[in-house]
């Protein structure tokens, strides 16, 4: 809830990073087909797609000078029980998927969990087939069952439990058996849906560049039998132009061949020592190959600089921010040696270091590097790139977290206009700007607009994700937090609850996702009054958070804050106020002045100095919030509103009439225009409204203000009991200074009911 005091106990909102796919395809196959698997893999990352179509936007993302790299997995799983991790993380990483069709593919356990799970991450619309033996369909038969070349996984649809239905689908098969599609055929099919072409309009271009080479070929063969020197020229390009060719090749399988010797050995023990008998942990994996990269890679800079930046990403996926940034700092530096400033992989290390220090709250050097990467991918690519949409959405992050709302809305609406030009309607990185547009609009104090675009958003995760996705459980969650603002509690506990039992089922109990749906089901504890379970579940993530983020973080804050306003409705003033003081030390040393949570904290401490008798500290503190909350907002947002209530409330203390009257009618109006009827917080308004008017000797206008107000705070159970407390007494004294104490006497009877 957002309190009109000062600012609402807070939580962490989601902020979500379009996914960026590591390989073009992955192949799943029956190793009884490693020779198909074997020249497909080879086939796909020598194909260069039409100059005519790279470049070009497509619902399946833009098109690639090349299709490569392509992931093939060389190693049997026969002892495994699930799949490995390499490839559950390589078929996260891929864009798309390639089963190659035939009986023994059809009865391959891992060839079908690899299908299944591919599906899972709700990519079912990125799987192609290729046919090279067997029947599709047999398997409807008992009698012809074995001839079976689709796996179970392909035929079948994923349920809502994200178990496999008995809803069939059709899968997109080219067909390369005998008698069918000669090879190259088929592989130009896969080719085109992967890419997102017509295959007519791939095949056509492909055979005019056939055709082009052979009339080029033709015409060299005739000025070869009349100008013997003109034959010897062609030749000698031909062969610089083949020697050019062969030492990019030999770099790539170089690079290739170093990264993979190189990862490789962090998994080596030289010394059994080492791990005592006890199996290594990832994080010494990866300290290992950090010290390894500046040893090993010194004379292969461009190696090195690519480790470092996978390692800095690996690193900033586990929460290790300090360790990540210095990393991914180096790559950068490392990269602007090799390749100069305008360069794709300069502006990618970029992108990285600016995403770990939003994370780590650096913010202005965030936006520094993010605003360079933007700018070089613009140049590179064009503004219609699904990596200037990303860029987008990072910048936007960041100009949030330092409350430049409104510079970031229309960042956020580019990004999403762009991947709904390459992707359509409905896809994953379109849910990604949704959200983001919704929190937006959040921040901006448009709740109704807030809450429709993240429903769509919600609505678009289920439809591509299924039901168990992290995108969709942060989606869930990011509705929940509107929904509470607006007085929805109800419907935000049962929302919190779904994403915390998603999280559970997703990760283990310390990862950082399962300690932001647990901080926002303790809050939800917390309004309903279960003080004791609240505080204990603040006070351990308080303690994780500060294990991952370090001691002074916005998100530490965040949980300190919540825990103040803990102690506060426990009645226990002094350990709010110690608590407040710290947070609001943190965020300004972090977040500086001009940002709405220093707002916040002001409230905060103002409505606790009240409750301790220094009203003076209470008014400065106030006036402040306002004028932040304005400069940040605007005048007529709600977060204005709730510091002028308080400040209402505290000069009616002073019993300074005129002011309070005019600051909490002014609150009441912003209430009334943001928030939905009837809402609590407006009557705490109306309450504070009438109160002054008590004040001013008018009597009537008060009466009428002050029954409404307290009939609207007795019958709400989100309101804090200590605004309903407080409009009984404002009441009860109205009808003591109007001569009826026997109305005074009603109400006093109805509060001890």
């Amino acid at each position: 809830m957002r309190h009109a005091t000062g600012g609402r106990p807070t939580w962490t909102k989601q902020r979500l990073v379009a996914t960026k796919y590591k390989y073009k395809a992955f192949i799943s196959y029956s190793h009884s087909d490693e020779k198909w698997a074997s020249w497909l893999h080879k086939a796909l990352e020598a194909y260069r797609p039409p100059k005519g179509l790279v470049g070009r936007n497509t619902p399946m993302g833009r098109v690639p000078e090349r299709f490569t790299p392509v992931f093939r997995d060389r190693e049997e799983l026969a002892t495994s029980t699930s799949l490995g991790e390499m490839l559950t993380d390589a078929l996260r990483a891929s864009a798309c998927q390639i089963v190659i069709c035939s009986p023994r593919a059809a009865m391959s356990r891992w060839t079908n969990e690899e299908i299944l799970a591919f599906k899972r991450l709700g990519k079912a619309h990125r799987i192609f087939a290729l046919i090279i033996d067997g029947e599709p369909g047999a398997s409807e038969n008992p009698e012809t069952a074995d001839l079976e070349c689709f796996p179970p996984a392909l035929i079948h649809e994923l349920g809502e439990d994200n178990e496999l239905s008995d809803i069939r689908s059709e899968p997109i098969a080219a067909d390369a058996r005998p008698g069918k599609d000669p090879k190259q055929a088929a592989k130009l099919k896969l080719l085109a849906g992967m890419l997102g072409v017509g295959y007519d309009d791939l095949a056509q271009r492909e055979a005019h560049r056939r055709q082009r080479r052979m009339m080029a070929l033709t015409t060299a063969a005739v000025i070869g039998m009349t100008i013997t020197s003109g034959l010897a020229v062609t030749a000698y390009l031909a062969r610089l132009e083949a020697e050019e060719q062969r030492r990019i090749a030999e770099i790539e399988a170089e690079t290739a061949r170093q990264t993979t010797q190189f990862m490789v050995g962090l998994f080596e023990v030289s010394d059994p020592s080492e791990s005592l008998g006890n199996t290594i942990t990832a994080r010494e994996i990866l300290d290992k190959g950090v010290d390894r990269i500046d040893e090993e890679l010194a004379d292969q800079p461009a190696i090195q600089a690519t480790l470092m930046d996978t390692m800095g990403t690996v690193y900033t996926s586990l929460g290790l921010y300090d360790v990540a940034i210095p990393l991914v700092a180096k790559s950068v530096e490392r990269r602007r040696s090799i390749f100069g400033n305008e360069h794709a992989d300069v502006a990618q290390s970029l992108n990285h270091l600016g995403e770990v220090q939003a994370l780590k709250a650096e913010y202005d050097e965030a936006e520094k590097n993010l605003r360079e990467a933007l700018a070089v991918r613009r140049n590179l690519l064009g503004s219609e790139s699904p990596e200037v949409a990303d860029t987008l959405t990072q910048l936007a992050y960041v100009l949030t977290e330092k409350a430049d709302y409104k510079e970031a809305e229309p960042l956020i609406r580019e990004s999403l206009d762009i991947r709904h030009t390459i992707f359509g309607e409905s896809h994953p990185d379109v849910a990604d700007s949704l959200e983001e547009l919704g929190l937006n609009l959040f921040d901006q104090g448009d709740l109704d607009q807030s809450m429709t675009v993240l429903q769509q958003a919600v609505a678009m995760r289920r439809e591509t994700h299924g039901e168990l996705h992290p995108d969709l459980s942060d989606a869930i969650n990011n509705l929940a937090y509107v929904m509470e603002a607006a007085g929805n509690l109800e419907q935000a506990e049962v929302l919190f609850l779904e994403a915390l039992e998603m999280q559970r089922r997703l990760y283990d109990e310390a990862h950082p996702a399962v300690a932001t749906a647990l901080s926002n089901v303790a809050y939800i504890y917390h309004t309903q009054g279960e003080y004791d379970a609240a505080e204990s579940m603040y006070q351990e993530l308080i303690a994780l958070r500060k294990s991952v983020l370090g001691e002074r973080h916005p998100d530490v804050a965040t949980l300190l804050n919540n825990l103040a306003y803990l102690h506060y409705e426990k009645g226990d003033i002094a350990k709010a106020l110690a608590l407040g003081r710290d947070v609001l030390d943190m965020r300004l040393e972090v977040l500086g002045r001009r940002h709405p949570e220093v707002a916040q904290s002001f409230n905060a401490i103002a409505l606790w100095s009240m409750e301790d008798g220094d009203l003076e500290t209470a008014e400065s503190l106030l006036r402040e919030a306002v004028e932040i909350n304005i400069e940040v907002h605007g005048e007529d947002h709600p977060d204005v509103a709730d510091s002028l209530s308080l400040l209402a409330s505290c000069l009616v203390a002073q019993e300074r009439f005129d002011e309070a009257y005019e600051q909490a009618g002014a609150a009441r109006r912003m209430y009334v225009a943001a928030l939905p009827d009837d809402h609590w917080l407006t009557a705490v308004a109306a309450s504070t409204e009438g109160a002054a008017l008590t004040g001013l000797k008018r009597y009537a206008e008060a009466e009428a203000l002050l029954v409404d107000s307290y009939t609207v705070l007795g019958n709400d159970a989100n309101a804090m009991p200590a605004f309903v407390e407080e409009a009984a007494d404002r009441l009860v004294s109205l009808y003591e200074e109007w001569g009826k104490p026997e109305k005074a006497a009603e109400i006093i009877a109805m509060a001890r009911e």
